[in-house]
């Protein structure tokens, strides 16, 4: 294709693109989602200052104006902040802003000042921190996690060597190490341990010639894991405040289950009982269900990142993976333990209620039963006393038509008719009782029918 054809193709593509279906609302910001974070570049050697700060109650023009009080920055925008990730070039420094869920992050990337290399002794780092340090004390939120890490230039080889050097560098204390990347390229090492000033300390060694795309990879794994490792942890306390509610909750339950099974406790009782104990647990559930979730979320972003490292181990000395997982995994255990048994107990309360329902159902409908027994017998009385009634009123009905009777024969014997009233109406008593029964018995028979 010529160069003169590619003004053609891009038209053509435009065009095409105009006859495709309408975008959904979001596929722009679900594209763009995976450029959101770009990856530090970082020059060798350099000092990573990082600050991880809790974002509860934090706005986000709080961490805007925060920002703005960085030098030359009076002028910042807020839209530049509208995507979660800003990163500020500043003179010989930059800063770079994240913001999360649970937290936000402040990175300060400078050169490493000369007397902090690998061959110094526990140096000291903040005096030479570029930004003043009333400006780091004053982040919004409250401190998560905080970490000087240094980043030096050096041949790895011979490791034992450089691990030597590495351990004076941290003041001789107990570290963890490893080889990662591919091959071991780099060198990690840590004590993970909260010095007087707030920080941790960890140090990175790459050969000469570690690309700085790499060597951002590297510091950002690193900061993130140890990020996620606190913010995973968070559920730990608590599941130790829980523990004795839960203790407490699964006796009562017990007791109940007993109560129940004996039948020696009114239903009524063992209802409330099951119903406090169930708001319980249910409210245990909603405050606490998202920080049991969210630990386990951040303990697999624990362990993914682990993973991308790729470490391989020094002689003698634990890596950081281990030193993690050994440390970490019971606490999550924990974590998951209680969350399981929180929803464990949710579900038999469920079961308990279930079985106490079934017994009150029972209960009403035998109750119910007896009801109707003594409806049906009440019915029956009634009918009985009816059958009466209208027996009485068929010999009622019968006195008055021939009552009736009477009167008239009377009339007609005044009326000059031969006639004797009273020996007629005796003897029609039997064809006006017949009359009057027969005349009963059919409108019994029409409702019955229309029934």
């Amino acid at each position: 294709m010529t160069t003169s054809s590619y003004p053609e193709a891009a038209r053509a593509a435009a065009a095409l693109a105009e006859r495709l279906p309408p975008e959904d609302p979001q596929r722009r910001v679900l594209h763009d989602e995976v450029h959101a974070r770009p990856p530090a570049r970082i020059r060798l050697p350099a000092l990573v200052v990082y600050v991880a700060v809790a974002n509860e109650g934090v706005r986000r023009e709080d961490e805007w104006a925060h920002l703005r009080e960085l030098p030359g920055q009076a002028e910042l925008p807020l839209d530049a902040m509208q995507g979660n990730f800003l990163r500020l070039r500043l003179d010989g420094y930059t800063v770079k802003w994240e913001r999360h869920t649970e937290f936000s992050r402040y990175s300060i990337v400078q050169p490493l000042p000369p007397h902090a290399g690998l061959g110094s002794v526990e140096p000291e780092l903040f005096p030479a921190v570029r930004v003043d340090p009333q400006w780091l004390a004053s982040i919004p939120g409250r401190t998560l996690a905080a970490i000087k890490l240094a980043m030096v230039s050096e041949p790895i080889e011979p490791v034992a060597q450089t691990l030597e050097r590495a351990r004076a560098w941290f003041g001789g204390h107990a570290v963890v190490a490893s080889l990662v990347g591919k091959e071991g390229a780099s060198l990690v090492v840590t004590d993970l341990a909260i010095r007087p000033s707030g920080f941790e300390r960890m140090l990175a060694v790459c050969p000469p010639g570690t690309s700085e795309t790499r060597v951002g990879r590297i510091s950002g794994r690193l900061l993130e894991i140890e990020t996620y490792r606190i913010m995973a942890l968070r559920g730990l306390p608590v599941a130790k405040a829980l523990t004795p509610m839960l203790g407490e909750t699964e006796r009562a339950l017990a007791e109940i289950t007993a109560q129940l099974e004996a039948k020696a406790v009114d239903d009524q009782q063992l209802l409330d009982a099951l119903v406090a104990q169930a708001t319980r647990i249910e409210r245990a559930t909603a405050e606490h269900a998202y920080r049991f979730s969210a630990t386990s979320a951040y303990y697999e972003l624990v362990k993914q990142r682990l993973a991308e490292l790729r470490e391989q181990p020094i002689p003698g000395t634990q890596t950081l993976g281990e030193f993690m997982q050994r440390r970490l995994s019971p606490a999550m255990a924990t974590v998951a333990a209680t969350a399981q048994r929180l929803a464990s107990l949710s579900e038999r309360i469920a079961r308990a209620s279930a079985l106490l329902r079934t017994r009150v159902d029972i209960a009403r409908e035998a109750q119910n039963q007896q009801l109707l027994a003594k409806l049906t017998r009440g019915q029956e009385l009634q009918l009985r006393l009816q059958s009466t009634v209208e027996g009485l009123s068929i010999a009622a009905i019968s006195y008055y038509v021939v009552s009736l009777l009477l009167y008239g024969g009377k009339a007609l014997k005044g009326a000059g008719v031969p006639i004797n009233p009273e020996l007629a109406a005796g003897a029609l008593i039997p064809l006006v009782w017949w009359a009057v029964w027969r005349t009963t018995r059919r409108i019994h028979e029409r409702i019955h029918a229309n029934e």
